[in-house]
């Protein structure tokens, strides 16, 4: 006998005792489990139980919060074996069953939405095991229906996942979105939103751009939740940019002022500003706007930008060098901020003595 030799269906006991205690129809037909067999296990009172169309929990009782997510993935993805519906094959002697591709297990499949949050362990989202649906991300071209504790959600535009102890799992702003679309409380809404800030989960920009990308921002409540969201950003954002003067020894700057020339125009308002040195800071703390339709997205942001890069120029016409900063810098890699701010006030004596500005407060 070599290692292809295929063996005889191998005994139900054997499933029993397996680890994956969740299993698709297509893997019980690669161990030799028939649809006779299959029926009998799946008797009221036997050993198995049907989860899902097509998905079968090989013990009796509740499934585990872990099983119910294999499950949906299961069902959602429909994962293909090695050999589907070939016997066991020999491997150095001992048998073992063909396995799901490795590669991509549940095909393109993501848990997304509350489920996902909770994997992402956000405190406010509720425990896996008390959801009634588990909402599951599949490309819009999966012909498969909601069911049971599995909601489908059609993706537009498959986000590269997470794995989360072998789970993939939806990036925190499409969970978010995700989530947000099934939520109809106030509340509920914002508390996920801040704990995402808060956290450090994510950037408020990209929770606001997938909101936006899935025609959320027309609801009120989910409005007044942006809101709270992006003033709780830039306040966040504005605590580490204090913590960084603070702990990496920069001089202290004029807070939130605007800049005028005398008798002249309005320049516009900065973060931070040194006078002495004609050295300011500003966050970029920009988010789509609200209730903008996604194909006008981007033609917005270059506005946006446009409006950022003006102001910029011309202030740097007057001899003010800008240091350009993102919230996102500024929670990963706050020292390298530091290092440039200073940069910027030390290169201040080898410049040309800048314009003279008013400095106005905010």
């Amino acid at each position: 006998m070599n290692h292809n030799t295929p063996l005889s269906p191998r005994p139900l006991q054997h499933l029993d005792d397996c680890r994956q205690r969740v299993l698709s129809a297509a893997q019980l037909k690669a161990y030799g489990v028939n649809s006779a067999a299959l029926n009998e296990q799946c008797r009221p009172g036997g050993p198995w139980q049907q989860l899902l169309p097509g998905v079968y929990l090989l013990h009796p009782g509740p499934p585990t919060a872990d099983e119910r997510l294999h499950a949906v993935l299961l069902y959602a993805g429909r994962p293909q074996t090695r050999a589907a519906g070939v016997p066991a094959q020999v491997t150095h002697g001992e048998p073992h069953a063909p396995q799901a591709t490795p590669q991509a297990p549940y095909a393109n499949a993501m848990i997304t939405g509350l489920a996902a949050l909770a994997l992402h362990r956000f405190a406010s989202a509720p425990p896996l095991l008390s959801l009634d649906r588990i909402d599951v991300m599949v490309p819009r071209t999966r012909r498969l229906r909601s069911t049971g504790f599995a909601r489908l959600v059609r993706g537009h535009g498959m986000p590269t996942p997470q794995r989360i102890s072998g789970v993939p799992v939806a990036p925190v702003p499409r969970a978010l979105a995700d989530a947000v679309a099934q939520l109809s409380e106030a509340g509920a809404v914002r508390r996920l939103l801040t704990e995402a800030v808060r956290g450090g989960h994510c950037e408020p920009a990209a929770v606001v751009r997938e909101l936006n990308e899935a025609r959320l921002l027309t609801r009120p409540h989910v409005i007044d939740a942006v809101d709270s969201l992006l003033a709780e950003g830039r306040a966040i954002a504005e605590d580490r940019m204090y913590e960084m003067v603070r702990e990496y020894g920069l001089p202290d700057p004029l807070w939130n002022v605007d800049l005028r020339l005398p008798g002249g125009p309005h320049l516009g308002g900065v973060d931070a500003y040194w006078p002495d040195q004609a050295v300011a800071v500003e966050l970029d703390t920009r988010s789509p706007r609200q209730g903008l339709r996604p194909e006008l997205q981007e033609e917005s942001d270059g506005l946006e930008w446009s409006e950022y890069a003006r102001k910029r120029e011309h202030l740097e016409r007057l001899g003010i060098t800008v240091v350009h900063i993102t919230p996102r810098k500024l929670r990963e890699s706050l020292e390298q901020q530091a290092t440039v701010v200073r940069t910027a006030l030390m290169a201040s004596v080898d410049r040309e003595p800048a314009a003279y500005v008013m400095v106005l407060p905010h």
